[in-house]
């Protein structure tokens, strides 16, 4: 068959598939998603905020922005609906000189969004038909992009997040990206495992020149379609989790509009991928069913074999609509390519997610994780969820700073006090959900002085939904 006929074939049978999809969506019951009311309830209106509230001393190390990402349909879905799904919205909040500049949320302007909301979609190259960005905003090559796994190119962002622009790398980038790229801060170079949801028998190694251009883009055979949602490096090796949430065409031809489901007879496993290599030089190691969502970090051992801390979930989307099944907790994994064995140790049974480190330490050996806690029976709106953690790799200790009330916090990221500032001196910055007020303030707390109030806490008058992953951005000229 030849590559126009094979192209015209795969086209008839997608659309195909939509429309059975949408026939049978129209068959679930119609109900407001947890993950778009109360907590989640998406925001309606872009602001910029010049007046901001400062409690406390913003330290005056901190020149920069934080950005954060989040879904926040303009229009959510009545049927259906996942957290992970919907327009992409970024918040920024600019910090110079111990001030609170500006706070801003903008939506990325895919082609869904911009005509929800009467207005042109950003410039720049499309993929696909799914253009929606909403999972993380990184740095790479001093650019600000916004970033999804499994679909769109990247956006590139202003510094005031105005300007927007789809940008796959300036060409460089070839198919999907990763919503979870991570940069090594010995050689300034980004990694990714990247996968697509049409493509079921590969995934990537995508890796990014300190200027920001694809130098690397080695295919992985794998099976069934699986959903790698995070990576992790080490100096030897770029870390592939090949693990059972995979493709399913019976929960797309159903309606659900996340197509991945638990899938017991797909092998579990960590690949150990020479950062030079091909796919022929992977180590597989085997180890229990179990996915992650998110990794704290990994390094290698003198004696070759390799450490990641994790965050491990016992099974997740196991049943026909989805959802988390069991809380994640923090364990310790061992992969040693001679046995080809991963062996799993808890370090912390406590519901937890969102697992950070000091980015200098990524792919090296760290001492310090922090983690937010989450509800044990799994309640999407979060209640009881007060909580984060900072985890003592060297003691086991766990020290644990309670925001008190009903305040929801997000992520948190660590922030260095200077450049050779030591592994846990510096800041750690993060959004707390004041449910009573419908409130959200910026919280910086001292590392070190982890569980006294926030140095500083800068006041939002609004309700930021609880989103997905943010980044500091230390002050620089960018482009777009």
């Amino acid at each position: 068959m030849s590559n126009p006929v094979r192209s015209a074939v795969r086209v008839v049978a997608e659309r195909g598939v939509a429309l059975v999809a949408a026939c049978n969506r129209w068959r679930l019951p119609r109900a407001p998603s947890p993950f778009t009311v109360g907590i989640h309830a998406p925001m309606r209106e872009e602001l910029t905020l010049t007046d901001l509230t400062v409690t406390g001393s913003i330290p005056a190390g901190l020149d920069g922005r934080y950005l954060k990402m989040g879904a926040n349909p303009v229009r959510p879905a009545a049927r259906a609906h996942e957290w992970f799904l919907g327009d992409g919205m970024v918040h920024g909040l600019a910090l110079t000189d111990g001030r609170a500049r500006w706070y801003r949320n903008r939506w990325i302007g895919s082609r869904l969004a911009a005509a929800a909301l009467g207005r042109p979609a950003a410039p720049g190259p499309r993929r696909g038909r799914n253009d929606t960005v909403n999972t993380n905003v990184v740095e790479i090559g001093g650019r600000a992009f916004a970033v999804v796994e499994a679909g769109s190119f990247p956006v590139a962002l202003s510094e005031t997040l105005e300007a927007q622009n789809y940008n796959p790398f300036d060409g460089t980038l070839a198919g999907s990206f990763s919503g979870h790229p991570h940069r090594d801060p010995l050689t300034a170079e980004t990694h990714a495992i990247a996968y697509d949801g049409a493509v079921w028998d590969s995934v990537r190694h995508v890796v990014l020149s300190p200027a920001g251009r694809v130098v690397r883009d080695v295919a992985i055979p794998v099976e069934h379609g699986p959903c790698i949602h995070d990576c992790a490096l080490t100096a030897r090796f770029a870390i592939v989790l090949d693990l059972p949430l995979t493709f399913s065409m019976r929960a797309l031809l159903a309606g659900y509009r996340l197509p991945f489901r638990w899938n017991p007879s797909h092998r579990a496993r960590v690949g150990l991928l020479p950062r030079h290599g091909t796919a022929a030089d992977i180590a597989w190691c085997d180890v229990e069913p179990c996915y992650v969502f998110h990794v704290a970090n990994a390094f290698d051992e003198a004696d070759g074999r390799v450490i990641l801390d994790v965050i491990a979930y016992p099974r997740v989307f196991a049943t026909a609509g989805g959802g988390f099944d069991e809380p994640g907790r923090f364990e310790r994994w061992t992969a040693d390519p001679a046995t080809r064995r991963v062996e799993r140790r808890v370090i912390d049974p406590t519901p937890q997610e969102f697992p950070r480190i000091d980015e200098r330490r990524f792919g090296q050996r760290h001492r310090y994780a922090y983690a937010v806690s989450v509800p044990p029976d799994g309640d999407p709106q979060l209640r009881g969820a007060t909580q984060i953690y900072k985890h003592d790799g060297e003691t086991g200790e766990r020290r644990v700073h309670d925001f008190g009330g009903d305040r929801v916090p997000g992520e948190f990221v660590f922030v260095p006090a200077a450049p050779d500032a030591g592994e846990d001196e510096g800041w750690l910055l993060g959004l707390v959900v004041d449910r009573g007020t419908e409130t959200t303030d910026f919280a910086i707390l001292d590392a070190r002085a982890f569980e006294a109030p926030p140095v500083a806490t800068i006041r939002l008058p609004h309700r930021i939904p609880p989103g997905f992953h943010g980044n500091w951005f230390p002050a620089r000229r960018e482009a777009v």
